[in-house]
């Protein structure tokens, strides 16, 4: 009986400052999550590179570091520099007035006669579309405003989280069989369980972020392009808004390119916009199709509707980290699920 009470004491105690340790770590939460991620991506690099440098697991941390520096920290910096002065430019040009999203409506009108006749049938009020698009387009356009100065300003709290994910993904590259062995000893499930979590962890982070976070980039990429060829304004914004909206499946990418099309045949820019709406289907509509079955492969890949509710959720309770965590979970949760169903629920049922 005195064994059985010391041993639910410790696990409380256990429990209680486990969750001391999470709320002491809480302010850099997500520089521990990416630090995480990134580790799990670049972990077969790490793997290649060990036999080749004699073991010598310290120097390969430190090239498999500056090989993430190089091809992913360099670039994402530059791009949210250039969205930073972007975003600030483009609601400037709203506040100004430079920009009339409220003319929208008179030009499309203007250039399709039939328009107004539809719309009077259908009982559309064009005076409060006027009124909803303006006010939409200024408040979205704030938005991004806001988050480019907040990120300007916030320079110092995201220079040293980007520090501490380096220097956290560093050990986690040179000791992380180490921390593998020390959780696998304290996971209190039979080995065959821990090694099937595992994997299907490891399997979901890196379809999650492949499949997800890269497929969108190269969306947003396409996209920009072909704003800067077509010398649309602010193409980096409009590209990095494309590569957050792509994760949103069946429409993605099309909720950006597709009103500029028809701005531009309402403005009489038929060429552009013809050109614009066939790069925008084949180009970026078929991005998805094709790379995330080669980059994940399709047993990985989640429901549509998955994706978009847990997407969305993972915003909404996590901000931008939840572009990744949202679906993430949802895959471990549904991972979790599938070892009940095939493993343990039949051991209850014959118990």
């Amino acid at each position: 009986m005195r064994d059985l009470l010391e041993r639910r004491s410790f696990l409380i105690l256990l429990g209680l400052i486990s969750l001391l340790f999470a709320l002491v770590l809480r302010p850099f939460w997500s520089a521990i999550f990416w630090a995480t991620v990134v580790t799990v991506l670049f972990a077969p690099m790490q793997v290649r590179l060990l036999p080749r440098l004699g073991q010598r697991r310290t120097l390969t941390a430190l090239i498999t570091l500056l090989t993430l520096s190089v091809i992913v920290i360099i670039p994402v910096l530059a791009l949210l520099s250039a969205f930073i002065q972007q975003g600030a430019a483009f609601y400037a040009m709203i506040e100004s007035r430079q920009i009339e999203p409220a003319q929208f409506i008179d030009q499309i009108v203007n250039a399709l006669p039939f328009v107004p006749a539809l719309m009077e049938r259908t009982g559309i009020d064009t005076d409060s579309i006027r009124a909803w698009l303006a006010s939409s387009a200024t408040g979205i356009s704030e938005i991004i405003a806001q988050q480019a100065l907040a990120i300007g300003r916030n320079t110092v709290n995201f220079t040293v989280k980007l520090v501490l994910m380096l220097y956290l993904t560093f050990f986690l590259l040179r000791d992380g069989d180490r921390l593998l062995a020390l959780m696998d000893a304290a996971v209190p499930l039979s080995e065959t369980r821990k090694q099937l979590l595992f994997r299907k962890f490891v399997e979901v982070t890196r379809a999650t972020v492949k499949g997800n976070l890269l497929v969108a980039m190269v969306q947003g990429a396409l996209g920009g392009l072909i704003f800067w060829l077509l010398d649309i304004p602010a193409p980096i914004l409009w590209a990095v808004v494309m590569a957050f909206l792509s994760m949103i499946p069946a429409v993605g990418a099309a909720l950006v390119w597709a009103p500029v099309a028809l701005y531009l045949y309402a403005t009489g820019a038929w060429f552009d916009a013809s050109v614009l709406v066939a790069y925008g289907a084949l180009i970026i509509g078929l991005a998805d199709n094709v790379l995330r079955p080669i980059l994940v492969g399709r047993d990985t890949k989640l429901p549509d509707y998955i994706v978009l509710f847990s997407t969305m959720g993972g915003i909404a309770l996590l901000g931008i980290n939840g572009f990744v965590i949202g679906p993430l979970i949802a895959a471990v949760f549904l991972a979790f699920w599938n070892i009940f169903i095939a493993d343990i629920k039949p051991a209850l049922a014959d118990g």
